[in-house]
């Protein structure tokens, strides 16, 4: 074995606790499966965005989602829309975990929340897990896994479902571009040049024939929209097994190859800027981790997507990831959080915005 093992929670940070007492009220009143023993919490220490906790209760384990605190970008870190997707999907996607309770009142949180089943698993971040030999075949078999799970989503019906009511695939590209744009507009720190530059390519794209044609062929899927190996959790004991995908903040109904680049975007690979590598993660420079361009071919083959326009989402990945980090960095910019991780990543999106423009061949 090699790596090391990491602690999944931490002690609540300072600033982020609640009161305990009236949660635990709060939760037996509603959740029937709790256990009788006194309620504990914990922080999961990853994730920059939502505040997630771990509840325990006797034999009980419970998840708890809510908002970051200070003020939040409109729209986002939406509590109900996140625990009604998690409802309407859980029953036809088991890697969905199952929502327990949704809290909408402000009074016991200061924001809404919702209280979802624990999954188990291992979670894949900046090392190599000691539970699995660091092998090749094994991070291969890692890759693959992450690939089928994509395309086992994409495959999820969803018309006649709830799930047809959460999404509005027509002009979803439309939406997306415009929308990350203007999100970038008001979380804007600095003046990056290569930003405009981006910005315009991808409106023109959107009515290029290729992007048009890769468009109108992706028929609209399930889209989680922030999928990647730190949001998944593997068997302990068969790195091939996928046990969850968490995250589902930003899912909706959409163009599948999204998905894709997203988790393209996330992925780093030898040749790559020490900072894209250390930034996100060296996990996947390791020996037996695909290529970017790999796991492009591996997804086409076992989806039968075409992929032929993937610059063009590609390119937008890495600027929504960007403007992801800008957004969190202007709340530390303008005082909204102490939190020291969250120092660096106004670098982190102009990086992301630059490689964004390399990829367009602006």
């Amino acid at each position: 074995m090699s790596g090391r093992s990491v602690k999944e929670t931490i002690a609540v940070r300072a600033g982020e606790a609640f009161d305990l007492a009236r949660v635990e009220a709060y939760l037996r009143a509603h959740i029937a499966e709790m256990g009788d023993g006194p309620l504990e919490v914990e922080q999961f220490a990853a994730g920059h965005s939502n505040l997630t906790y771990l509840l325990r209760a006797g034999d009980w384990e419970g998840v708890l989602r809510r908002p970051p605190l200070g003020p939040v970008a409109p729209k986002a870190h939406d509590m109900a829309r996140e625990a009604k997707f998690l409802q309407a999907l859980a029953p036809q996607f088991a890697l969905a975990p199952r929502p327990y309770l949704l809290a909408e009142e402000r009074d016991l949180l200061g924001a809404p929340f919702f209280v979802m089943e624990r999954k188990r698993g291992v979670v894949l971040d900046r090392t190599w897990p000691d539970v699995w030999a660091q092998t090749p075949a094994n991070a291969r078999k890692v890759a693959e896994a992450a690939i089928d799970t994509l395309v086992a989503l994409h495959h999820v019906p969803f018309h006649g479902t709830e799930l047809a009511l959460l999404g509005r695939p027509e002009g979803y590209m439309e939406r997306q571009v415009h929308g990350w744009i203007e999100r970038y507009e008001r979380a804007k720190t600095a003046d990056v040049s290569a930003a405009a530059r981006v910005a315009t390519w991808l409106r023109e794209q959107l009515t290029s024939s290729a992007v048009q044609a890769s468009t109108a062929a992706a028929q609209a899927t399930i889209v989680h929209n922030d999928f990647k190996l730190n949001n998944m959790l593997v068997a302990p004991d068969d790195p091939s097994r996928v046990t969850a995908v968490l995250d589902w903040e930003m899912a909706t109904l959409g163009d599948p190859l999204c998905d894709l680049a997203v988790m393209l975007s996330y992925w780093a690979q030898e040749g790559d800027s020490e900072l894209l590598q250390q930034g996100l993660s060296p996990l996947t420079r390791l020996p037996g981790f695909p290529t970017r361009d790999e796991l492009i071919e591996l997804y086409a083959t076992r989806s039968g997507r075409d992929v032929q326009a993937m610059d063009f989402y590609l390119a937008f990945a890495y600027f929504k990831v960007a403007v992801i980090c800008q957004q969190i960095y202007y709340r530390y910019h303008n005082g909204q959080t102490q939190d020291p991780r969250f120092a660096a990543m106004g670098n982190m999106a102009q990086h992301l915005i630059e490689l964004s423009a390399e990829v367009a061949g602006q």
